[in-house]
């Protein structure tokens, strides 16, 4: 049984890595898409590219299905609901420390020289 922190812990380390963020990216913009076409956007063997998409289907971020021949991959994005989820507390932290930069800053004289 996979604890909610390991998942956690595989959905960041998903992430962490450049190519499968932009695996995850060629996915949305142009939806499901055999390996190959994915293949096609990477100077890299297959089976480095086999292996992040092995590491982005563990992590819940893509999922596989056969057609013929074909492995078709098709992004999952739910999972990514748990970084938003994740994200939010930093975000209302920033969002709130800039408020009061503005509110500061609104009550500074203007500098008439």
């Amino acid at each position: 049984m996979v604890t909610t922190g390991e998942r956690e812990d595989r959905l960041f380390a998903a992430l962490a890595n450049t190519t499968r963020r932009e695996v995850l990216r060629l996915l949305r913009e142009d939806g499901p898409q055999p390996v190959q076409a994915i293949a096609d956007h990477f100077d890299m063997r297959r089976p480095s590219l086999s292996e992040h998409l092995k590491v982005l289907r563990e992590a819940g971020l893509v999922s596989e299905a056969r057609s013929g021949r074909q492995r078709i991959y098709r992004l999952e994005a739910a999972p990514l609901a748990d970084v938003q989820d994740w994200l939010h507390p930093y975000e209302r932290f920033w969002r709130d420390r800039l408020t009061g930069l503005g509110e500061l800053l609104d009550r500074m004289p203007d500098d008439e020289s």
